[in-house]
């Protein structure tokens, strides 16, 4: 297996930290880089994992990112999240799986640890629209391997885009044509936390990185609008009642409308100030 660096982007997580680094280890990586912007103590936690605890300067998720690529030692980049716990193997099989679809970043699975009802929903509505093997023209960021060399032509937006690091950059590169990215077969834990106001902060906080892609493209607002208001209230709802995953649609239906609210009251902010 070839050599690869692990990057973590981290913000106040000392309750997730360690599970994390502790499965990051399991998979052998030559060197694990945190990229921290905690006021809590999750850099003293992570001395004893990180080889390296660089800060993310507080500028938003996408520059933490960018850093983390910038200063990774390998040219092959997994990019893990801090509720993300990976079993022994995990990257050895996504590497393999890399290679069999022939792409330039591939993204696991992901395996929503289920706890009660809105983990559950939460985990299927991934089953139903994420965990699907094959290319996309749209992924997550972690937990994914990028190939370095492959994407050179490209950085994380931290001007703009900077709340949600994945929209704007996988849509610059679908655009770019130059790249082949997508899921692959692995499925990784994730520890989200249970709670019903949890899940809507996380919506609201998706929905402002969906306005500020609209305030960089314009033109976008109309297609995102449709897609959380038509596409996961409707189409992904219908899907999950035909495929008999009840439990879905609730998870569905809050999501797009929590996310078309943030949308719009934060692009209107971007617009006026």
């Amino acid at each position: 297996m070839k050599k690869f660096s692990v990057v973590v982007c981290s913000k106040n997580e000392s309750k997730k930290i360690i599970k994390c680094l502790k499965g990051i280890k399991y998979n052998k990586p030559n060197e694990l880089l945190l990229i921290d912007d905690s006021t809590d103590d999750t850099r003293q936690i992570a001395k004893k994992y990180c080889d390296k605890i660089i800060s993310g300067g507080s500028k938003g998720l996408s520059y933490a990112r960018q850093v983390g690529l910038n200063n990774a030692k390998y040219n092959y980049v997994v990019m893990i999240d801090s509720d993300h716990i990976l079993k022994k193997n995990q990257i050895k099989k996504l590497f393999s799986e890399m290679k069999k679809f022939n792409f330039d970043i591939i993204q696991a699975q992901i395996n929503i640890i289920k706890m009660n009802f809105f983990t559950r929903a939460e985990n299927e509505g991934y089953n139903l629209v994420h965990n699907l093997p094959g290319q996309k023209k749209m992924i997550g960021t972690a937990p994914a391997i990028f190939n370095k060399s492959k994407l050179k032509h490209i950085k994380f937006d931290n001007k703009i885009t900077k709340t949600i690091d994945d929209t704007d950059f996988y849509y610059r590169l679908h655009e770019m044509g130059k790249n082949k990215f997508g899921i692959g077969d692995t499925k990784i834990d994730c520890y989200h936390d249970p709670y019903f106001f949890s899940y809507i902060k996380k919506f609201y906080w998706y929905g402002k990185g969906d306005a500020e892609f609209c305030y960089k493209y314009k033109s976008k607002i109309l297609s995102m609008s449709y897609h959380l208001i038509i596409r996961y209230m409707f189409i992904y709802s219908i899907k999950a009642l035909v495929s008999l995953k009840f439990i879905a649609i609730p998870y569905f239906i809050v999501q797009g409308f929590i996310r078309a609210v943030s949308l719009y009251l934060n692009f209107f902010r971007l617009i006026v100030t």
